[in-house]
């Protein structure tokens, strides 16, 4: 029995124009999309480290917006408060 699962771009939902982009270190595949509008270069359908998700680095903007502190993001996000503040000074 063969199981397949299913690919989608994070950036734009395209699952059409994936292909493999080889492995990190840790042996985890790939990804690359080939969409022209595709921002990010490659991606990977699961992170080990929870702070390359793409969408941690949006809720700790928002949570910054809303008045959290550094130390509370940390927290809530389960991340390094040094990984928060670098996510919070490269998202402009």
């Amino acid at each position: 029995m063969t199981c397949y699962q299913e690919i989608t771009c994070p950036t734009c939902g395209s699952g059409n124009n994936i292909m493999k982009s080889g492995r990190s270190a840790l042996g985890i595949q790939r990804y690359r999309c080939r969409n022209p509008g595709g921002g990010t270069k490659t991606f990977m359908p699961s992170y080990r480290y929870k702070a390359l998700e793409p969408s941690v680095k949006t809720q700790a903007v928002d949570m910054a917006i809303n008045g959290s502190g550094i130390r509370d993001t940390a927290r809530v996000l389960k991340i390094s408060k040094n990984t928060v503040m670098h996510l919070k000074t490269s998202s402009g």
